[in-house]
């Protein structure tokens, strides 16, 4: 099991994950999109990422935005699974919002 992270573990690690806030033992970021679609496509693309490292984040998706909360719910916070996640994910947004 990964072990949870120090805030200022985490605080430091946040320097290179912009937009990204650690609220309440979990990593928080919203996603604007266009419309509800290209969210949805995205939702789908960050499911297919979190398969296959078997490390699913919570997803909060409404018309124009999706919101993504990160935590490693066996340390019960944040570890480094959740950090290289983000990380992940702020690819995907990348590409998600230039298609």
């Amino acid at each position: 099991m990964p072990s949870k992270l120090t805030e200022s573990e985490i605080t430091r690690s946040l320097r290179d994950l912009p937009g990204w806030e650690f609220h309440e033992e979990s990593l928080i970021k919203r996603f604007p999109f266009k419309c509800y679609m290209d969210g949805i496509r995205f939702v789908e693309m960050v499911a297919i990422d979190a398969e296959s490292r078997d490390h699913h984040p919570d997803l909060l998706v409404r018309h124009d935005e999706v919101t993504v909360f990160l935590s490693t719910h066996s340390a019960e916070g944040v570890t480094f699974r959740d950090l290289d996640s983000a990380k992940s994910i702020d690819s995907i947004a990348t590409l998600t919002l230039s298609v």
